[in-house]
């Protein structure tokens, strides 16, 4: 330890080592893989346990994750071992206050090193403030921790029975059976070479639905304050809402730009390799009170036929992503043909199935999405204090 305990490194509070090798011959088993941002499977072996891991080289370096219980660190990742005495997670929020990717060595390749990790200065109190401090801190992130269990359980949820009714057509019939499995009706359609329920449509998105672009805008329009816009940033990686992603535009914008609470958005634009977005669909959260507008990387979809409940699941599920991602086209950056989505041919249900399951998935969709809204505003408190309990400006009696 130094010997003013209060303006130390990271070297007093960690013992770094790089994870070992990028492929793992022993996949499956119930400890997690951790590479360079969060985990990329399961094995039998472990070689780190309850530490942080930090991204150690490529788009993700820099990157500090918690990795709770045993777990097996690649190269790509960095294990910290915590020095005796130090507490656990005051060490984790140490790390995440340091910004170590501001620092980070390389220019095409970027990486982080020993001798920056070991240099970096951090403020490090006695043992009975570190405990204070991480408990204040690891308090907002379990309660985050937790909605993000809800709501993936929620999702989960709306799912299967999406999947059920639409899919495996075990709708509940007229005596609240499930349809195809006590033996309801169903009759070949040439165009979708399989067989549906009867009296079921099929046809064309395009006689359904009308597509709207968004605002195109410059960097200068979303320097300063505006209202907010909904972009590609508002979505996550498995098509779910991201609140923290919202942009304020201040340029101009008319009445059919703007968009309310509970219209279908779905994105356009794509800037992961393998199209994980593109063509994926969010509902605008229903918290928003004033003008709220989207931009051209997505576009709204509405009809007067079809509940979003439904569109939104079905533009998430992935029968329909594997059909639209090659109406994407481009290098670095996707673009969707938005005439892909309107020559979807789909399965049209009843009204009455519809209505029955827009009943069932409209409440859901608001609970995950106020969870989420509650997430961003528990972040919100915690970057917050971060920085202010972990360089010593706020203290505890």
């Amino acid at each position: 330890m130094t010997n003013d305990i209060r303006n130390a490194r990271l070297s007093d509070l960690y013992e770094f080592q790089y994870g070992t090798g990028n492929t793992i011959e022993n996949i499956g088993g119930d400890y997690p893989i951790y590479g360079s941002n969060g985990t990329v499977g399961y094995t039998n072996i472990y070689n780190s346990e309850d530490a942080p891991v930090i991204g150690h080289i490529g788009a993700y370096a820099g990157i500090v994750n918690w990795a709770s219980g045993k777990h097996f660190v690649t190269y790509n990742g960095v294990i910290c071992k915590i020095k005796n005495g130090i507490n656990p997670r005051y060490g984790y929020y140490s790390l995440l206050n340091s910004k170590l990717q501001k620092n980070l060595r390389g220019s095409t390749q970027p990486f982080i090193s020993y001798d920056l990790l070991n240099d970096v200065k951090v403020y490090l109190p006695d043992r009975q403030d570190q405990d204070k401090i991480a408990s204040v801190l690891s308090a907002l992130d379990f309660k985050i921790d937790i909605n993000n269990r809800i709501n993936k359980e929620l999702e989960a949820m709306s799912k299967t029975i999406y999947d059920y009714w639409f899919v495996q057509f075990d709708f509940p019939d007229k005596k609240g059976k499930p349809y195809k499995s006590s033996g309801g009706k169903m009759v070949w359609n040439d165009e979708l070479k399989r067989e549906v329920p009867e009296g079921w449509e099929v046809n064309e998105l395009r006689t359904l639905i009308e597509i709207q672009r968004g605002i195109s805008y410059t960097s200068k329009d979303i320097e300063g304050d505006g209202v907010p816009m909904i972009n590609l940033n508002s979505f996550n990686l498995n098509g779910t809402y991201k609140a923290e992603g919202v942009k304020n535009y201040s340029g101009k914008y008319s009445e059919k730009n703007l968009i309310k609470n509970g219209d279908l958005l779905i994105a356009a634009t794509d800037v992961t390799r393998n199209a994980e977005i593109i063509g994926k669909a969010i509902l605008v959260p229903d918290y928003y009170t004033d003008s709220l507008v989207f931009s051209m990387d997505i576009a709204k979809i509405s009809s007067n036929h079809l509940p979003v409940s439904f569109l939104m699941m079905l533009f998430n599920s992935n029968h329909y992503h594997n059909y639209i991602k090659w109406f994407a086209t481009g290098t670095l950056v996707l673009h969707l043909n938005l005439d892909g989505v309107n020559r979807y041919v789909s399965e049209i249900p009843p009204s009455s199935i519809l209505r029955m399951f827009d009943e069932f998935y409209m409440p859901i969709a608001n609970r995950i999405y106020n969870t989420a809204r509650e997430n961003n505003e528990l972040s919100e408190l915690r970057d917050w204090l971060l920085p202010m309990l972990m360089n010593g400006q706020v203290t505890f009696n």
